[in-house]
């Protein structure tokens, strides 16, 4: 990645050099001699100008001898690109509050009138995720005015899809209990499947025919198409990633980046 990144810097200053030097023999040159007298206008054009080949051997011997330059160029591309795509992000998060932060199909843990929203997209299958649970349980518990969405981002696999639409089914029958249901799924040991979900639903009390009808909702398969639009328009292609106030995170970063995070949210109130 880093070698590409290198690789298009140096074509990109190699192209603006020739630029810089097709403009200052193609244009400049001429521009002034508008204002010389004749013998001077005869000069100026036949004054000799660089071809590709040698504007290409001074880039090629600058960027040698100063090869730092590659590296500053990279930085700036990178920062141009991240400081591109958070403006980007702010303007979808922004058009779709909504959708993001108080979807009837989300669950919510901690406090569901909290001032501050922070939306995790997870997978059920998502190690990182699972790793991921316990700093939502401890954000949740140390600030009692947080109020954090699960949204349901099945990507690793007909299992994870199943998985989910059990859980929104599950969601809409008895979300008293689907905090209950979603740490005990996460966090539960092996691969997650339709079948364990159902066995997670079902010991939580849920009725085994009623919660089969729930999945047939057609709602839910209309949601999570609704999830993935979002999380493209978002740049979210992996879990978890997280929104929190007008900007996204992307990674298990830990409890102590999320908090800082949130409270950056809560002084932008």
């Amino acid at each position: 990645m880093n070698k590409a990144i290198l690789l298009a810097a140096a074509g990109t200053t190699a192209a603006f050099a020739m630029l810089a030097v097709g403009f200052m023999a193609g244009n400049v040159l001429p521009a002034k001699a508008e204002n010389l007298e004749k013998a001077d206008r005869i000069q100026v054009a036949s004054t000799p100008t660089l071809d590709r080949a040698e504007v290409e051997n001074i880039v090629r011997d600058y960027l040698l001898a100063n090869p730092e330059i590659l590296l500053e160029v990279q930085d700036a591309l990178e920062a141009k690109q991240k400081e591109e795509q958070r403006l980007a992000s702010e303007l979808v998060i922004k058009d779709l509050k909504d959708e993001i932060f108080n979807s009837a199909y989300d669950g919510v843990i901690g406090n569901p009138n909290g001032k501050v929203t922070i939306v995790e997209f997870y997978d059920y299958n998502c190690g990182f995720c699972k790793r991921a649970l316990e700093d939502m349980v401890a954000l949740t518990k140390q600030d009692p005015d947080l109020r954090f969405v699960l949204k349901e981002f099945p990507i690793l696999g007909p299992d994870s899809h199943k998985a989910s639409i059990v859980s929104m089914a599950f969601h809409k029958m008895m979300p008293e209990k689907y905090g209950e249901f979603h740490m005990a799924l996460l966090g539960g040991e092996g691969r997650v499947t339709e079948a364990k979900a159902i066995e997670v639903a079902l010991s939580l009390g849920a009725d085994e025919a009623t919660l089969r009808e729930h999945m047939k909702d057609p709602d839910i398969p209309e949601v999570l198409s609704r999830t993935y639009e979002i999380a493209n328009r978002l740049n979210i292609s992996g879990t978890p990633s997280y929104v929190v106030g007008n900007e996204v995170v992307f990674g298990a970063l830990g409890q102590q980046v999320l908090g800082e995070k949130i409270t950056a949210a809560k002084a932008g109130l």
